[in-house]
């Protein structure tokens, strides 16, 4: 744990990011999701970029997903946002451009000139349906025009479905059609390849068969029917439409990695040759989801992500084990970071922290997340025993060196917050968390560590970025933010814990001007909480 620069505004020049990880996935729909979900859960660090393109962006719901029947798209994806961050795992909107492999793992440059290094990538990015080029079908994608009866059909059942057949396959669907809707009408848009046996059959089934080509969908009325203009003339009327295309493998920024492709059976497409471990071609990459079965709904495409994310975790663990190592992927991370600048952050003490604690008597301090020490180093200064506490060794060796230039006695803790009693040596009067950040654990771990090491009679004191031009929409393609603060335990999660207890008295709670002398400049404002711990038997 360590300070942290939660993200980059989108209206400022931005400092080239690299970031490192244990495992980069591409893609943050269902199998990209449920595979950071087994990593998360498996304590490896987890990146997700997603450019906000699901495959089945366009349809309203989603169905036959156990427990979640009915759920819009974009909530399911929220809710295993939610799940993934709630372990620690990032979720970066963003845009992977190009992945190469390099000796020190795989290289992915990502919108806005940034960048992850990782020791595996997972390619959940799913295909693109083409649809056939008939005007009016693609604006009534997911809405009015569908091409999965198990996704959709209920919904349309006992209407005028007409469905558009454009390739051999297109009648293989048909039977559940008709099963669902005794008013099918099939179009042989292209009969090119058709089994003339399957039509005689539909025929002799009761389906009316048109072979002709569609010239166009349009709007019939206000009531949202449809009409289906073909070449022969007539207009079919419909309420929804079925058909199909060709599709293709969302596999751009992979190209440079000589990934193999496989044709699907069905010849409308490639998808990407894996193993039954989800290993492709190019060791350490991995793929899951549609990419590798266009056929797979949301639920059979997160139980492949889950599946391949654990299989990415097993081959993790086995070459730690033959290295003989437990690496920390956060301590990894900021290691790297220091260790490419001979300086990160400014020398400077961070300005609320002197205005908030000029008048308090010196006693033992914490300062959670450390950096590179200029907190701790100004608190030494004026009489206080510190602690600096960080997940970067570099960061600690870089204030232990400048302790001893100043002849300051300064105590250096390599821990995070997360770690079991992280700070239970001892108790604090005063812990100071200066736009640190800690990853979330669904059980708090980390936050309950940092109350309890504050003394009773003592001050918490925590500042952070207002994050609140988060709210400001950016373009994936133009720009990636780089860090995840709902990843994070945040000032909004500490204060919360504290005014449900009866242990603490809220002294600060607000948004003001951040301090000068910061190197970062993008943040314009902070928020500051301040906070006393009582003894609450003697109230």
């Amino acid at each position: 744990m360590t300070h942290h620069p939660h993200g980059t505004h989108d209206h400022t020049p931005h400092p080239s990011i690299v970031r490192r990880c244990d495992v980069a996935v591409i893609g943050g729909s269902a199998a990209g999701l449920a595979a950071a979900l087994q990593l998360a859960r498996q304590r490896r660090s987890v990146i997700v970029v997603d450019d906000d393109t699901p495959r089945n962006a366009s349809a309203a719901h989603m169905h036959g997903y156990l427990g979640r029947e009915g759920t819009p798209p974009e909530a399911m994806r929220a809710i295993g946002r939610e799940e993934v961050r709630s372990y620690g795992g990032n979720v970066l909107t963003g845009r992977v451009l190009a992945v190469r492999k390099e000796d020190d793992g795989f290289h992915l440059a990502l919108s806005g000139g940034h960048g992850l290094v990782a020791r595996r990538v997972l390619a959940a990015t799913g295909i693109v349906d083409e649809l056939p080029d008939i005007e009016g079908l693609a604006e009534r994608w997911g809405r009015q025009v569908f091409n999965c009866a198990f996704c959709h059909g209920w919904e349309v059942r006992d209407q005028r479905v007409v469905q558009i057949v454009t390739t051999p396959m297109g009648l293989h669907s048909t039977p559940l059609v008709r099963h669902l809707t005794d008013r099918l009408t099939v179009v042989l848009h292209d009969a090119t390849g058709i089994d003339p046996a399957a039509v005689q059959a539909l025929v002799a089934s009761g389906v009316p068969v048109v072979e002709s080509t569609v010239r166009r969908v349009a709007d019939a009325g206000a009531d949202g029917s449809l009409v289906i203009e073909v070449a022969d003339g007539r207009r079919l009327p419909a309420d929804a439409i079925f058909t199909g295309g060709r599709f293709r493998p969302r596999v751009e920024m992979l190209a440079g990695l000589g990934i193999d492709l496989a044709a699907h059976p069905s010849g409308l497409g490639d998808l990407v040759a894996v193993d039954a471990t989800g290993r492709t071609s190019m060791a350490g990459i991995f793929a899951a989801g549609n990419l590798t079965d266009p056929s797979a709904q949301v639920l059979r495409a997160a139980a492949d992500g889950s599946w391949i994310g654990a299989q990415i975790a097993v081959s993790l663990a086995g070459e730690d084990t033959t290295a003989g190592v437990r690496p920390c992927g956060v301590a990894i991370e900021w290691d790297s970071r220091y260790g490419d600048q001979e300086r990160v952050w400014s020398a400077n003490p961070n300005g609320t922290l002197v205005a908030e604690t000029t008048d308090l008597p010196p006693g033992r301090a914490l300062d959670v997340g450390a950096g590179e020490g200029a907190d701790a180093l100004w608190l030494a200064e004026r009489g206080w025993r510190v602690t600096a506490s960080d997940v970067s060794r570099t960061a600690l060796d870089r204030i232990a060196a400048e302790a001893e230039r100043r002849g300051l006695d300064v105590r250096t803790l390599y821990r995070d917050a997360n770690d079991p009693a992280a700070f239970a040596d001892e108790t604090y009067d005063l812990v100071s968390l200066q736009y640190g950040s800690f990853q979330r654990t669904p059980e708090q771990r980390g936050l309950r560590n940092v109350l309890d090491a504050v003394a009773v009679g003592g001050t918490l004191l925590v500042v952070g970025h207002d994050l609140t031009w988060l709210q400001q929409p950016s373009d994936p393609g133009e720009q990636t933010r780089m860090y995840d603060p709902q990843a994070y335990v945040g000032i909004d999660e500490i204060a919360a814990a504290i005014t449900a207890s009866d242990h603490w008295r809220v002294e600060v709670n607000e948004t003001r001007p951040r301090p000068p002398g910061a190197v970062s400049t993008h943040h314009v404002d902070d928020v500051v909480l301040r906070a006393t711990r009582v003894d609450h038997r003697k109230d």
